[in-house]
């Protein structure tokens, strides 16, 4: 029978050869925009699911530009997913005060959601009425095809995790009349996303799908690679790992066998070397915490030695918390200096290579409620030595011992 991707080239091949298809073009491997999109969206309006919502989430899909018009014409609180996943879940789109019919409309397109978007962090706090969905091919029965990648399924398994829809929030789908095709139930996975709605230029279906929706992210079907790709993903994970759920990864139990190669076994002595060093390498001065793993002896070495800023640390947010969360992240640093005080800590690193990998790692991690923010440090050449000297400067001061028998060695940098 037919595949996925045999039902995708079929539509996408039928739209560009009878002129339905629009901009942006060729339709292949896209959301296809088609001819009467617009007109298609603006039936939503009759709709009592999108009039009663007050949160919608809507694709950024060309084709769905004309939803995304009409919650904001009608004050909807509009949320749209960040392209790829790259840097959250979701951007809230924040028309300007007195905004115009235009500025609306300009916000309604992709430059808008560049422009008049602000970032939700898993700790947001979303509560999604509506999902609207773009989609390559769907059938009556509301079973959806998407162009392939998995984002619009993730993106709803990753909303249920964080509690932002419930079984019963309706998902609508806008796409052309020949876009409505049978599609084999035998195609369709357990992850897939089904449809409570279908909107077309002609006419509005009620699918009264009984097939049940995602339940949340199906780990074992997650890969290393998605993991990469998608940071909140990460967040998500180690969230959903503290609450004491299953969390292995499709690639992870071949990944035992490998326990005993070299980088695992690496990866294994950074993690236990941030346990016993704490008594040893460590200085705490109220709130302020350094602490140095066994590795820190190699910091004059070639690599010029990168910090890492993490800030929006809630004051509820232990040390070992965020400790606990470099391991996991694969993260853990030459040097971690504390500052919970000032709800912010600095992260020494072997050179900037490793620094912006756990930069990447990090993006998106969320923790007492707080999606942290990382970047470089702005000031790299001395400011984490001058406030680790000064750390233990004070503590001699506090224990009234000589200045130059606490004052940590300089580092090269």
């Amino acid at each position: 029978g037919a595949s996925k991707q045999d039902v995708r080239e079929k539509v996408w091949d039928y739209l560009e050869a009878s002129g339905l298809a629009a901009f942006p073009r060729p339709v292949h491997r896209r959301i296809p925009n088609f001819q009467g999109s617009h007109q298609a969206c603006c039936s939503i309006k009759e709709l009592d699911v999108f009039n009663r919502a007050r949160e919608i989430k809507v694709d950024p899909d060309k084709p769905l530009e004309g939803v995304r018009l009409a919650a904001l014409e009608a004050r909807k609180t509009l949320l749209v997913p960040t392209p790829r996943l790259r840097t959250g879940l979701f951007n809230k789109i924040v028309p300007p005060p007195g905004a115009t019919k235009e500025i609306l409309r300009i916000c309604a397109t992709s430059q808008g959601i560049k422009e008049y978007s602000v970032p939700v962090g898993l700790d947001g706090k979303a509560r999604v009425d509506l999902v609207v969905v773009g989609s390559v091919a769907v059938s009556e029965k509301g079973w959806r095809i998407g162009k392939g990648e998995g984002y619009a399924d993730m993106e709803y398994a990753m909303m249920v995790s964080m509690g932002a829809v419930q079984e019963d929030t309706p998902v609508i789908t806008i796409v052309h009349d020949c876009q409505v095709v049978d599609i084999a139930e035998e195609l369709l996975d357990d992850h897939d996303l089904t449809v409570d709605y279908i909107l077309t230029p002609t006419r509005t279906v009620k699918t009264n799908c009984k097939r049940p929706k995602p339940q949340g992210i199906i780990w074992h079907k997650v890969s290393y690679e998605m993991l990469e790709k998608i940071p909140i993903l990460k967040s998500l994970r180690y969230r959903e790992k503290q609450t004491g759920k299953d969390v292995t990864l499709q690639d992870e139990h071949s990944d035992l066998a490998n326990a005993n190669t070299p980088a695992a076994l690496n990866e294994k002595a950074m993690a236990e070397n941030t346990r016993p060093q704490a008594a040893m390498g460590s200085a705490q001065v109220g709130q302020h915490y350094v602490e140095s793993d066994s590795l820190s002896p190699r910091l004059g070495g070639s690599g010029m030695i990168t910090t890492v800023y993490v800030g929006n640390i809630p004051p509820s947010v232990r040390v070992s918390e965020l400790k606990c969360a470099l391991r996991e992240f694969h993260a853990t640093p030459l040097r971690l200096n504390w500052q919970g005080a000032q709800h912010r800590a600095f992260l020494d690193y072997k050179d900037k290579a490793t620094a912006e990998s756990a930069v990447s790692s990090l993006k998106g991690l969320s923790l007492g409620g707080n999606t942290l923010r990382v970047e470089l440090a702005k000031n790299q050449r001395n400011k984490g030595q001058v406030e680790i000297n000064m750390l233990y400067i004070c503590q001699a001061w506090i224990k009234n011992l000589p200045l130059g028998s606490c004052v940590q060695p300089h580092v090269a940098r």
